[in-house]
Order: C-alpha cells, then sequence, then structure tokens
C-alpha cells in the first residue's frame, strides 16, 4: 500500500513526523508532500495568483509553496503521478479540527482533496488543554491511539467523495478512555474575538482569536466525545446539498 501524507502545519511541525511514525505501521511505502510553511485556516484554498515552487529534500519527501489543497494537488498531478497513492492522511494537526472547525482546516480540506480524486482520504487532529501552548503542544495520544484507530478504517467500506476526521483528546494517552463515533456538532459563532493592537507607527493591527467556546445542547457529538476523553472519528461527505429544502425551494419558484 502506497501512503501520502500531508498537512496544514508544513513540512517541518512535529506532528508530521508523529503521522509518518503512524503511516510506517501500515506501509514501508510512505510519501510526503507538505506545504512548506505554516498553512492553519487555509481551508480549500487553492493558488492561482501565483506560482508553485516544489523542493525536494529527499527520496519520497517534498515541501510545495502553497496551500494544503495545492499541495495534494501536486502530489497526485506530478510528483505521483505514475505511482497514486492508495491512501492519504492528513495531519497530525496542531489542535483540534471539530463542529464548523472542518470548513476552515488545511489539515481537512487535505483530505477532501484527495476524496474529490477518489483516494481514500483520513485528516487526524491533537487536541490540546489550552491557548498559547506553541511547539510544547503534547502528541501523546495520537502517537499511542494512531494506529489503533486508523486500523478498522483502511479496508472499511467508505462511501465515494467521503472522507474521515479524527480527533484526538488533550491529555496523557492513559487517560484516554476509548474510540467513539460521533457526528459533527456546532459551536456558537460569537466565540470569534479580534485583538486589535497599534503597531510602533500608530497604525492599527488585528489577530483573530478564540474567546470561550459554547457547544450547541446536542449528545453524540464530536465537540461532547472529545470532551468526554474519546478518540472521536467523524465521517464526512462533500455532497453539501441540503435535500430537505427541496420541496420548499421548488415551491416557491412555481
Amino acid at each position: 500500500m502506497r501512503i501520502l501524507i500531508t498537512n496544514d502545519d508544513g513540512y517541518h511541525a512535529p506532528g508530521l513526523a508523529i503521522l509518518e511514525t503512524i503511516a510506517a505501521a501500515f506501509s514501508d511505502d510512505v510519501w510526503v508532500v507538505a506545504p512548506a510553511e505554516e498553512q492553519s485556516g487555509a481551508g480549500h484554498s487553492l493558488t492561482l495568483s501565483r506560482p508553485i515552487r516544489v523542493r525536494r529534500h529527499a527520496d519520497k519527501r517534498y515541501a510545495v509553496a502553497g496551500t494544503p489543497t495545492d499541495a495534494v494537488m501536486m502530489a497526485l498531478a506530478r510528483i505521483m503521478k505514475d505511482s497514486p497513492p492508495d491512501l492519504i492522511l492528513s495531519g497530525v494537526n496542531r489542535g483540534a479540527n471539530l463542529a464548523e472547525d472542518v470548513t476552515y482546516s488545511g489539515t481537512v480540506s487535505a483530505a477532501m482533496e484527495g476524496a474529490l480524486a477518489g483516494v481514500r482520504s483520513i485528516a487526524l487532529s491533537q487536541v490540546y488543554a489550552r491557548e498559547g501552548m506553541g511547539d510544547a503542544v503534547p502528541f501523546e495520544a495520537a502517537a499511542a491511539w494512531g494506529e489503533r484507530v486508523l486500523r478498522p478504517l483502511i479496508d472499511a467500506p467508505l462511501a465515494p467523495r467521503t472522507l474521515v476526521n479524527i480527533n484526538f483528546p488533550a491529555g496523557p494517552a492513559a487517560a484516554v478512555k476509548g474510540i467513539r463515533i460521533a457526528h459533527q456538532g456546532f459551536r456558537d459563532y460569537g466565540r470569534l474575538a479580534v485583538d486589535t493592537r497599534r503597531d510602533p507607527r500608530g497604525y492599527e493591527y488585528h489577530w483573530f482569536s478564540l474567546g470561550p467556546v459554547i457547544s450547541t445542547p446536542a449528545h453524540d457529538t464530536d465537540l461532547e466525545a472529545v470532551a468526554d476523553g474519546y478518540v472521536v472519528v467523524t465521517p464526512l461527505h462533500l455532497d453539501l446539498t441540503h435535500y430537505d429544502s427541496f420541496d420548499m425551494l421548488r415551491s416557491a419558484y412555481e
């Protein structure tokens, strides 16, 4: 089995090294094609306004000066064109990709691109306990549980144009309670905050930051499961059509 691994934290991110170790448990044919620099929050964006450069670091190891989507497209269309992957793993992201995070996440979007291309694709993310941890974020849960959670997914009969989103809970591996299948939750949008500052020349600049998280009151969600200490597995599909609205909209135009 040929495996492609990528991420949105960049080629040198510690989570990518963790994922490479996890992938090695399934295959000795592991390729790395990842963004050269951090692309967190890039979503499913594609670079069209500038050229994309690729640097070969070693055999089967490449860094792409672009987004996670660029990296996957470059792998499939050029780098691995004659030897396409059987599986794409994206991560292990530094931070959660839960609920509506999946619409912003470069990690999940890399897996989306793989699913669009017909390749089995899985995104993996490591939740951490508090903001401002930087490179001190521990990946212990992901390292200990990664192979265990992936193994049933390698041959599972997933539907076309679907992907799987995995989140590992914060804390030590020994505290993980198990694996839970959960659907996507949603948070209160009011969690987004803008931190406004002033540069030495007197001009304002801004940082987006996140306020306290308020989850919607629903059970069996990814938010609830990871907060309860479980590795959470959520199947996602790329068809965003809201079919229940079809009849209402049809009648509106009659």
